[in-house]
């Protein structure tokens, strides 16, 4: 009787660690080995975890968790991470304190989504979801001055999204990202967030009508209003002559 009894006991502890409840699928859960880097000093190594409250770096030396709210901003690309948080800086240095890091492993997109919308305000997420839905995909040259990348400008129903090959150079932009788009003539497209501007060739041209579609979506998410409507539209046309 007394073995029956821890067998079903451990059977029971088991079955509580395995099936996990239905809150907990839907929490940020994800850890990879890191790279803390500090000016004038050898760089940390470590482990970064993500999970339903915030981020937190662990080393032998240092450790240190950070609540989403915490952080003012993020700096995200393949197997890089920038933390700006509300931290002040050591000796009355200007601005906020930054945390960089290296990732030993690369962010999965649907990780990097998740720990945006968690932070919520303006970020710069440098990897998109390729399979999401789009209104339209263009071929497009990033123009900057050092030459640039080519890769797909995805238009979407919830932001912007540029895929390159390699990763390299790969944004995404949430609307809350965005201050306003320009499409001088079909063949540029301009994005200016909070954070960057961000000029693209296109390698096809922009329909006016999908330029128009994104336009209401840009300015109708502050708004809380429905993209329909006359008086919308000829008003949302009105700043687009406007921002010209």
């Amino acid at each position: 009787m007394r073995r029956n009894f821890i067998i079903s006991a451990v059977v029971t502890a088991f079955g509580v660690v395995a099936i996990p409840s239905p809150s907990s699928a839907l929490e940020v859960h994800w850890q990879t080995p890191a790279r803390w880097h500090r000016t004038l000093k050898k760089s940390e190594p470590g482990t970064l975890a993500l999970d339903a409250d915030g981020v937190e770096f662990r080393s032998a030396k240092f450790s240190q968790r950070w609540k989403y709210t915490e952080i003012h901003t993020f700096d995200l690309s393949q197997r890089e991470l920038t933390l700006l948080t509300y931290q002040n800086r050591h000796w009355h240095e200007p601005g906020e304190r930054p945390f960089r890091f290296t990732l030993g492993e690369a962010m999965p997109p649907e990780i990097a989504a998740e720990f945006t919308e968690r932070v919520e305000k303006p970020v710069r997420n440098g990897i998109p979801t390729a399979k999401a839905p789009t209104l339209a995909e263009i071929p497009a040259h990033h123009r900057v001055w050092s030459g640039g990348s080519n890769g797909i400008l995805r238009l979407k129903e919830d932001g912007i999204d540029y895929l390159t090959e390699n990763g390299d150079d790969s944004r995404t932009w949430r609307w809350v990202d965005i201050q306003t788009i320009a499409n001088p003539n079909p063949y540029e497209f301009r994005i200016t967030g909070y954070r960057e501007i961000v000029e693209f060739d296109l390698k096809q041209p922009l329909a006016r009508a999908v330029f128009e579609k994104l336009w209401d979506r840009l300015y109708t998410v502050g708004l809380n209003l429905s993209p329909s409507g006359d008086e919308l539209h000829k008003t949302t046309l009105a700043h687009q002559e406007a921002h010209r």
